[in-house]
């Protein structure tokens, strides 16, 4: 198979460095390292003795790249007078993390809102609303993200589809327009002055793939699903603001280092942010190494997709390659397209958020200008339509790494069409345990059964499955999203679906080196090997040893981008606890 120029540059790259290593070991003109790790264990993910072993205890790095990996005694004629030693004191090292599918704007953005993950009522909602009308000058909008109906201890009463109506909210924000997303991303609740900033009311229509859910006269209830949240949301959409998109970025940096993470694929981002993104890259300002999905729609991309395509942008923290879609919605929004009812609601079989003529033109955009296809599908039958839609368009070729974004529910049929297509099925571990409760009473037992969050099942039929967590959907911890793939079991203790578990060798590569396949990133991260960047994430204790309920209490030492410590927990200068 012949290499795409980008990659046939990069491993000819690798192969330069390797080769220079290889041969300054010996003698006098071998540099010092600028970073040195040493007295712990390293579990590499290499499949190549030349590069590093599978297990080790030292690693080098030189100008962000690693340039040694082995023993304790072999580093040290790495390290001269300005080296950086960081002694691990036996603790674990991996890959750095990689975020397989998160949101990075939106998890710096949910830093600045109101937190309503907590909320056990809507109650707790409308008093933390009001709190904050309190704080904030009339007319100012309000926005929280995390509410979840289902996490409730009762349903809202008054209520509709278990779903609250906007009168409490109304009347404690007369004068502040107010916008609630639910956790999902998928649905949002707006009050009486939201509402009428948007025009919405009994006679307004539901737009295409969305719905305005309404009481029993027809008048909007507040609750506005899928594409509907649009109307409201439109309103707050303007120029990118420099010291603003500055300080988001650096929220969601720090956020996602204290957690691990070196490189981030983000889920979907306008051409105005990846204009903010590529000039902090070409000014070496862009902390995190992010793979970005253009989401646009099918004119903007036509018309500007050509300029945008770009690869290891600022040594590395940069790539735009990949197009996001949405085909559905929602499992908890009752949004997500299902070949058969929902058990809950069956009226309904979800919603189709994006048609498949617009989805074939958006296919064809991506094969013409080389871009991988990344479309969000959960329910059954928008998984279906995906993969349909994908061996009609890609005739065979199994090379272009398409991706469906969630896969949360299969139908059995449509498992092994993954592995056969070529096609990545880019899941979130968590979603499984933290929905988990609340899936049976969508799906009912049979359909959660046979094919919900079935991993183990695509793993078997031979896909690669990735790994994150959606963040700010989950907290962007891919130590919550580890344990969720080798346990799948529930706050309250319960297993959900015990034979779908990963095992700890196929959970790790699922947030590393297969994570790095997923985006033709496998030549230069993934995995502790020479030539590769030299990003590091050092734990507390050994997740992959450790009991299984000892998983969760793991923490991050350090996170290492490029050879350069980005995140350094308190404790890192006293032994570790693994």
């Amino acid at each position: 198979m012949t290499l795409p120029p980008e990659r046939s540059k990069r491993a000819a790259s690798l192969a330069a460095v390797a080769a220079f290593v290889l041969v300054g070991c010996g003698d006098e003109m071998q540099p010092t390292a600028d970073l040195v790790l040493a007295g712990g264990r390293l579990v590499t993910l290499s499949e190549d003795e030349e590069r590093a072993p599978a297990e080790a205890e030292a690693l080098a790095a030189v100008n962000g790249r690693v340039v040694f990996v082995g023993s304790d005694e072999e580093v040290s004629r790495w390290i001269g007078p300005d080296t950086e030693v960081l002694d691990l004191e036996g603790r674990l090292a991996v890959p750095g993390f990689i975020e397989g599918h998160g949101h990075f704007w939106g998890l710096g953005e949910s830093k600045l809102q109101l937190s309503l993950e907590s909320a056990s009522s809507w109650d707790e909602i409308v008093a933390q609303v009001a709190a904050a009308v309190e704080e904030t000058e009339p007319g100012t909008w309000i926005l929280g993200r995390g509410w979840h109906q289902s996490k409730w201890s009762a349903p809202p009463v008054p209520g509709v589809q278990g779903l609250p109506v906007h009168a409490d909210l109304s009347a404690a924000s007369p004068r502040h327009p107010v916008l609630l997303t639910h956790a999902s991303g998928h649905m949002a609740f707006a009050n009486a002055r939201a509402m009428a900033l948007a025009g919405i009311d009994g006679a307004t229509p539901d737009p295409e793939g969305g719905e305005i859910v309404r009481d029993a006269n027809g008048q909007p209830t507040g609750a506005l699903r899928e594409t509907a949240e649009n109307l409201v949301a439109g309103l707050r959409s303007e120029t990118l603001e420099w010291n603003h998109v500055r300080r988001v970025v650096g929220i969601a940096a720090e956020e996602s280092f204290a957690k691990g993470i070196t490189s981030f694929q983000d889920a979907g981002s306008s051409f105005e942010l990846i204009d903010a993104y590529r000039q902090m890259a070409d000014e070496g300002s862009l902390p995190l190494r992010l793979w970005v999905m253009v989401g646009e729609g099918n004119e903007s991309l036509a018309e500007s997709l050509s300029r945008y395509r770009m690869i290891d942008r600022g040594d590395g923290f940069l790539t735009v390659r990949a197009i996001k879609r949405s085909i559905d919605g929602a499992l908890g929004s009752h949004g997500a397209w299902l070949l058969e009812p929902y058990e809950d609601m069956p009226e309904s079989s979800g919603l189709n958020t994006t048609s498949l003529e617009v989805m074939k033109e958006t296919a064809r955009l991506a094969l013409e200008h080389d871009f991988q296809l990344c479309v969000h599908a959960i329910g059954d039958r928008a998984n279906r339509e995906t993969l349909d839609l994908f061996e009609q368009a890609l005739a065979g070729d199994r090379d272009r790494r398409w991706r469906v974004e969630h896969a949360q529910h299969l139908h059995p049929d449509d498992i092994p069409r993954f592995a056969g297509l070529g096609v990545i099925a880019s899941m979130q571990a968590v979603h499984c345990t933290s929905d988990g409760p609340w899936v049976p009473d969508r799906l009912g037992e049979g359909r959660t059964a046979e094919g919900a969050y079935v991993w183990r099942k695509l793993i078997d039929s031979g896909a690669v499955v990735t790994n994150g967590t959606d963040a700010p959907v989950e907290d962007v911890d891919p130590i919550a999203s580890f344990h969720a793939a080798v346990s799948r079991r529930l706050k309250d203790g319960e297993v959900f679906g015990a034979d779908q578990r990963m095992t700890r060798e196929e959970a790790l590569r699922s947030y590393t080196i297969d994570a790095a396949y997923s985006a033709f990133e496998e030549n230069q991260k993934g995995s502790l090997e020479v030539g590769k960047f030299a990003d590091v994430t050092v734990l507390s204790r050994d997740i992959m040893t450790v009991r299984e309920e000892e998983i969760p209490g793991t923490e991050v030492v350090y996170t290492i981008v490029g050879g350069r410590v980005a995140y350094r927990h308190p404790s890192a200068s006293g032994p570790g606890d693994g």
